[in-house]
């Protein structure tokens, strides 16, 4: 960026930054407070005939739901009755750093046994977002719950019901005790390691020199194509019951139901559908979008997405969650009458990777800081792909779908030929964008990690090591995702949206606060850095966060003294 273009975002900076103050001065002044009081304690919690050592707000899994008004002061009082510290994450909320609840980032520290801590900010937003603790595993303790804010101008047409559907993992192994064992072998909930049979089915279906070609690449990568999922095991909830206890969710034929569904889990990311209708989508992450009918769709960690359904029959129906490993799943019933189930579908076969879900296209792309044990980088660098490239990319299922045996290959692949499966591309945002102006600065985040450490990085540094993202007040960036691992990855970034670059016009492109990268793919995202602080940015796979895919980002006003850019952050033109 030129000296000119420097003076001008400082000098914008300080004019938002007046403002933005005046705004939020007026705003606290003028604003009705909505008070709750929330305790935290250790519990047993049981379900489905499993214990575990866990911990709940005020006694509930999920905790109490809170809801506001766009416009309100919300003022939390948290008390922390555990033996551990603890804290509170206000997911996807815009509000003052101090609040935002990440212990250890703008002078936010944990609340300490036998402490309290009220947490004070204005409500900025309306939608369906959701709060949890972001100190070590608690999250997968059981300290998660939903937040709902309703508009300051009330839906003219409301549905007739209204209801969360919020989606949880269960687990009776202590959180520490999981990352331990990922940590001695990160293929340790891994159930589906391919075995003989499946050498010899996949050389009478696709021969035996590709069989084993297939089986020497992912050899050199000391990589296993069924990992799909890091952590298996798991009950999964809905509202906090397991799929026998059925979570039924009522309404009259011809009705407009809402369903907030919100991915709470700590490691699983869903497929959701109800056979037999139509899905609206009309929110993501709590932003509206135009509404996008589809049949399902595959929630990350930490997502939300609002959706209409309009039940024309008078029966039941199955609100359907399979984990994408196909471990398990999540259900519940939307019915006209209690005590009414529907069909429980089949889940669908699980997945197993190709080549091309590691990038290993007709083009090789860039793997740098990509280390699986052995790979090697050599035959994945820019330029004319190597025949090693070549035999790589042609491994078992190269162009995705199903063999004979039902199962399918690629990810994605899992769904229906005929299903409408929402997409990004498919979202755009109901209200235009205030921000139309280009970037000003690419910064790349590469993805990546050490598989037999079990370590994960952005950039290839961990959080104990990686210098902070700088960005100035007010500056327009583009982040540039490049995963280069074999797994998903949810990105969050606190007390900001991104905007993603999905082909819609500038002034339509939709709002997210996580952002689920496929394997080996790249994605871009617009982001203003329009709120002061020192914010994390993460991958939300816990155990994936807690491994190091974990960094600050440091939005500074001018004058303010902040860490330098770091140096593999790129200027210029899109890479």
């Amino acid at each position: 960026m030129n000296s000119s273009t420097s003076s001008g975002v400082r000098v914008e900076a300080v004019i938002r930054a007046a403002f933005s103050l005046a705004a939020a001065l007026c705003f606290v002044a003028n604003a009705a407070a909505r008070e709750y009081t929330l305790v935290i304690d250790d519990a047993r919690v049981e379900v489905a005939g499993r214990a575990a050592d866990g911990m709940l707000i005020n006694g509930q899994l999920p905790g109490p739901t809170l809801r506001f008004t766009e416009g309100e002061e919300a003022v939390i009082h948290v008390r922390n009755d555990s033996d551990a510290p603890t804290s509170l994450h206000w997911h996807g909320l815009i509000i003052p750093a101090a609040m935002d609840g990440a212990p250890g980032f703008s002078g936010f520290q944990p609340i300490a046994p036998g402490d309290s801590f009220t947490y004070r900010f204005p409500i900025r937003q309306h939608g369906t977002y959701w709060y949890h603790s972001h100190s070590g595993g608690q999250e997968q303790m059981g300290l998660y719950a939903p937040l709902i804010i309703d508009p300051a101008t009330p839906d003219p047409a409301p549905p007739e019901r209204d209801y969360v559907v919020f989606l949880s993992d269960f687990t009776t192994e202590h959180p520490d005790r999981i990352l331990n064992n990922l940590k001695v072998d990160s293929g340790y909930y891994n159930y589906h390691h391919r075995t003989i049979g499946d050498f010899v089915r996949d050389a009478r279906t696709f021969g035996f020199r590709a069989a084993l070609r297939d089986r020497f690449a992912w050899g050199q990568m000391r990589m296993d194509p069924t990992d799909i999922a890091d952590v298996t095991n798991y009950t999964f909830l809905v509202n906090g019951r397991p799929a026998p206890e059925n979570a039924t969710f009522m309404f009259r034929a011809g009705e407009r139901v809402r369903l907030r569904l919100i991915n709470g889990s700590a490691m699983t990311y869903f497929d959701v559908r109800i056979p037999g209708l139509k899905l609206r989508v009309i929110a993501a992450d709590g932003r509206d979008v135009d509404p996008v009918e589809v049949d399902e769709l595959r929630m990350a960690v930490a997502e939300t997405y609002d959706v209409i359904v309009e039940p024309a029959h008078d029966m039941a129906y199955t609100i359907f969650a399979e984990a994408m490993d196909r471990s398990g799943y999540a259900r519940a019933t939307l019915a006209p009458r209690p005590g009414m189930e529907g069909v429980i579908p089949e889940m669908r076969p699980r997945a197993v990777l190709t080549m091309a879900d590691m990038g290993m296209q007709s083009a090789a792309p860039s793997h740098e800081g990509m280390d699986h044990g052995g790979m090697d980088h050599a035959a994945m660098g820019h330029g004319t792909p190597t025949h090693a490239d070549q035999d790589m990319a042609a491994g078992l299922g190269a162009e995705g779908g199903a063999d004979g045996s039902g199962r399918t290959f690629g990810w994605g692949s899992e769904f229906p030929a005929d299903a409408r499966v929402l997409s990004y591309a498919d979202l755009a945002s109901a209200v235009p964008q205030a921000d139309l102006r280009p970037p000003g600065r690419d910064i790349v985040v590469r993805l990546g990690g050490t598989m037999e450490r079990y370590v994960w990085t952005i950039n290839g540094e961990s959080m104990e090591t990686a210098e902070p993202i700088t960005l100035a007040y007010g500056e327009r960036a583009r982040l540039t995702f490049v995963n280069e691992t074999m797994m998903a990855h949810p990105m969050h970034l606190h007390g900001m949206f991104v905007q993603l670059e999905n082909g819609m016009p500038t002034d339509r492109l939709p709002d997210k606060h996580i952002v689920s990268i496929a394997p080996g793919q790249t994605y871009s995202v617009l982001l203003t850095a329009d709120q002061p602080g020192e914010w994390a940015f993460h991958c939300h796979l816990l155990y994936h966060m807690a491994s190091g895919m974990m960094t600050r980002v440091v939005v500074a006003r001018s004058g303010e003294n902040t860490p330098p850019i770091r140096a593999h952050e790129g200027h210029g033109g899109h890479p």
